[in-house]
């Protein structure tokens, strides 16, 4: 387990994850720090769900800054697939075992009551509690499929969000559907990683990934920047009245600091 959460229930609980693969397996100009991919792909380390949760993929981005100030930008897209090992779907009910009869404990005890005597003293309320806690907050290795996240990640020297944004959707869209791909998943991380060039500073490239073909644009010398991300998200996150704030602030090279989980 991730932390110190043991006081959640054991699927709200984080566990620790690891870098299962990454290609290619060293770049001279590029070192791949397993430890801090691993941590900005799953900060919140892994987690679990049931069919009645929600897991709909959700994609996220970091930036690795290093000591000479360059940058690579990593693009994540966090999915869930069923897990098949019989051993840990056993291990999470036993976790629900346990957890529930500490929680029933918990309950017994604010009660005042023994546990021969307790469905006798037990008031209205706690039974009610319990009840809940019992429908809500279990895992049946019979009746309900155990899910994990697995995410996988894209880590450019340019920030082109949207391209690979595109790429990771369609990957995980062949990795998750009935019908292959026309062809081997291979091949497309292998055109992406060995075939596919940066576009020159002020021309476009176009590629294909695995079902449609994808553009991304390079800013020329006297353009501003690459900015790829999308302004609207900004809006919808922060609000007008909080942008304009920030905004303000940057006119007046204050300082900024943000925080968010």
């Amino acid at each position: 387990v991730a932390g110190e959460n043991f006081d959640q229930s054991p699927l709200r609980r984080t566990f620790k994850s690891k870098v299962l693969a990454h290609y290619p397996q060293n770049i001279e100009w590029n070192p791949f720090d397993q430890d801090a991919v691993n941590m900005l792909c799953m900060p919140k380390g892994l987690s679990f769900r049931t069919q009645a949760d929600n897991r709909d993929p959700q994609l996220h981005s970091f930036i690795i800054t290093r000591e000479d100030g360059s940058r690579t930008y990593g693009f994540v897209l966090t999915f869930y697939e069923e897990v098949t090992s019989k051993q840990i779907c056993t291990a999470m009910q036993t976790l629900y075992q346990m957890h529930n009869a500490e929680q029933y404990s918990s309950v017994c005890a604010s009660s005042s009551c023994s546990m021969d005597s307790l469905a006798s003293s037990i008031d209205e309320g706690d039974a009610t509690s319990l009840a809940k806690l019992q429908r809500y907050n279990s895992y049946d290795i019979s009746r309900d499929t155990l899910y994990v996240s697995k995410c996988i990640c894209l880590i450019t020297p340019l920030p082109f969000m949207q391209a690979c944004k595109k790429f990771l959707i369609q990957l995980y869209k062949a990795v998750t559907s009935q019908q292959p791909p026309p062809l081997p998943l291979e091949s497309y991380i292998h055109n992406i990683l060995y075939e596919v060039p940066l576009p020159p500073p002020g021309r476009s490239l176009k590629f294909y990934g695995v079902y449609e073909p994808i553009i991304c644009q390079r800013p020329g010398p006297n353009e501003l920047p690459l900015s790829d991300y999308p302004l609207r998200e900004v809006f919808e996150l922060l609000g007008l009245e909080n942008l304009v704030q920030v905004f303000t602030c940057v006119l007046l090279e204050m300082q900024i600091h943000m925080y968010s989980q």
